[in-house]
């Protein structure tokens, strides 16, 4: 469903990924792990046609994400590390507006929405303001819509990042029976790295632009000798503090902004 093949990103002298490649089955569940500023987010920008490769190849769904971006795009749904739904609209309006712009069929608009928010458990708060919504219910709400046109690809950036366990709990309930009764293929990034062992076929880790290594978590505890994910990650990755790094997407365009401003 996706391939990766030697994918590199280069924002002026810094190569934020670094001749990348893995592939993802239909139906699995990827977890792609890494330090802050590993490269994880500008993959999966690459992936849903938002930065285009320096070099490398991208398949999605058996479309070329760079040459066939519409194909690609009605491909997948993705949930934001960062709250995207409108907050002035009620849940139902932004479905509504989700579905305008993907192109839902007219006939099929109501009953999906129908269907979504009861998946989530919004059906009953579908009138009101976002703005009134916990954390919980928007994300719940943004996972509805990012499947509302039915994509074969959902794409999860931290996704319960900031959630209670409970919601958490319930966030991968809901995703882990998507994967299974739909056949969707979910990549997911996550700092919990018990999130990524208890809900993930495959685990990939990134630092520094590279892919480290890829399997199981057994398969990683194995390599590294170790008894638990953790201890596997720490040791692939090291043990010393990461500090929040500006997105190298952004640290770029405002370069490129400041220059033409000359």
């Amino acid at each position: 469903m996706i391939k990766v093949e030697h994918l590199t990103k280069k924002f002026g002298d810094f190569i934020a990924v670094n001749d990348i490649s893995f592939n993802v089955q239909a139906g699995e569940m990827f977890a792609l792990l890494g330090p802050n500023g590993a490269g994880k987010s500008t993959t999966i920008k690459m992936l849903t046609t938002l930065l285009k490769p320096t070099s490398g190849s991208l398949t999605l769904n058996g479309f070329d994400v760079v040459k066939q971006q519409d194909q690609t795009r009605k491909s997948f749904g993705i949930v934001f590390q960062d709250p995207s739904v409108d907050t002035d609209l009620t849940a139902y309006e932004n479905m509504q507006l989700h579905a305008v712009m993907y192109g839902v069929p007219k006939s099929e608009i109501d009953t999906r929405i129908e269907e979504l928010l009861k998946l989530v458990e919004l059906w009953d708060r579908r009138d009101s303001l976002v703005k009134t919504y916990s954390g919980g219910m928007k994300r719940r709400l943004e996972i509805a819509r990012g499947l509302l046109h039915h994509p074969k690809v959902l794409f999860l950036d931290e996704p319960t990042l900031g959630l209670d366990a409970q919601t958490r709990n319930l966030l991968w309930n809901y995703v882990g029976n998507l994967a299974h009764e739909k056949e969707m293929t979910i990549l997911f990034t996550t700092h919990y790295l018990e999130e990524a062992e208890a809900n993930s076929n495959q685990i990939a880790i990134i630092d520094h632009g590279k892919l480290l290594t890829i399997g199981t978590a057994q398969d990683l505890m194995k390599q590294t000798k170790t008894k638990s994910l953790e201890e596997a990650y720490l040791s692939l990755t090291g043990k010393e503090l990461r500090d929040e790094k500006a997105d190298p997407h952004e640290v770029w365009r405002q370069r490129q902004r400041a220059r033409n401003m000359r």
